[in-house]
């Protein structure tokens, strides 16, 4: 019997992705679960989705960067469930090194544009087509595709140029998607996490925790997994049936410009 929904979200083992993925699977969703090196982390991942929530859920392996395995993790959730209803794009790296902009690296820049954008635009390109080729059947339960940006969309890091502009440039693919793929009835979002407690902020943890203290942000706590997770679950919803193309803050007010 396939799910009465299904969700793919890539980087879905650790982290935002897994705070998304168990998300979804609270809401009721069949969750896929790809990940690139630690399988582990998956099958925890996993593991929890079937046996403390009670949905399926599948992981699979996959760099978003490489075209193949793109390719790989479609056909193993359609192979798996026929369908695909919610794509999040989550799989992400930070700049190499964090290099100041006068010593940045060509292959950081590659590698950085590879994974956080190149690749959620491609991966969103196999997608959508599958989702254009089913929805004259009505079988998908309000397709939509979320994009994990980051505050570094608009908030200048001058040791991580890579990684803010690939992320502005994920702000932009946003709306481009969101526009094209309107007249299908699939709708396009971004959420924009700020100060996320993940392993990737483990190495600024200490910096930011007095910047957080000082009043970085209105509300004075480091995010969560489950904050990102629940925004993106509720944009999935298919309570927004007028809006696409929106970018949803998940960063305790750090945009709001203060004087």
């Amino acid at each position: 019997m396939l799910p009465v929904a299904t969700a793919l979200v890539t980087g879905g083992s650790r982290g935002i992705g897994r705070g998304v993925c168990l998300e979804l699977a609270r809401r009721g969703y069949a969750v896929a679960v790809n990940y690139h090196r630690r399988r582990d982390a998956a099958e925890d991942t996993a593991d929890e989705i079937i046996r403390r929530i009670g949905r399926p859920a599948l992981i699979c392996r996959g760099d978003v960067a490489v075209t193949g395995d793109r390719d790989r993790i479609v056909d193993q959730v359609m192979t798996a469930w026929g369908r695909i209803d919610v794509l999040v794009n989550n799989a992400g790296i930070t700049s190499l090194g964090r290099r100041d902009a006068l010593d940045a690296t060509e292959d950081s820049w590659e590698r950085v544009f590879a994974v956080n954008l190149r690749g959620p635009f491609f991966l969103t390109q196999r997608v959508a087509r599958e989702m254009i080729r089913l929805a004259p059947s009505g079988a998908l339960h309000h397709p939509c595709i979320v994009n994990i940006s980051s505050m570094s969309a608009f908030a200048v890091s001058t040791n991580r140029a890579d990684y803010c502009i690939a992320k502005a440039g994920m702000s932009m693919m946003t709306r481009i998607w969101a526009v094209r793929l309107a007249e299908h009835g699939i709708r396009v979002y971004e959420v924009r996490p700020g100060l996320i407690a993940t392993d990737m902020t483990a190495p600024v943890r200490e910096h930011y925790n007095r910047r957080i203290a000082e009043g970085i942000s209105p509300i004075r706590r480091w995010g969560t997994s489950e904050d990102v997770g629940r925004s993106v679950a509720a944009l999935a919803s298919g309570d927004f049936p007028f809006s696409t193309g929106d970018a949803v803050h998940v960063d305790g007010g750090f945009h709001i410009s203060r004087l």
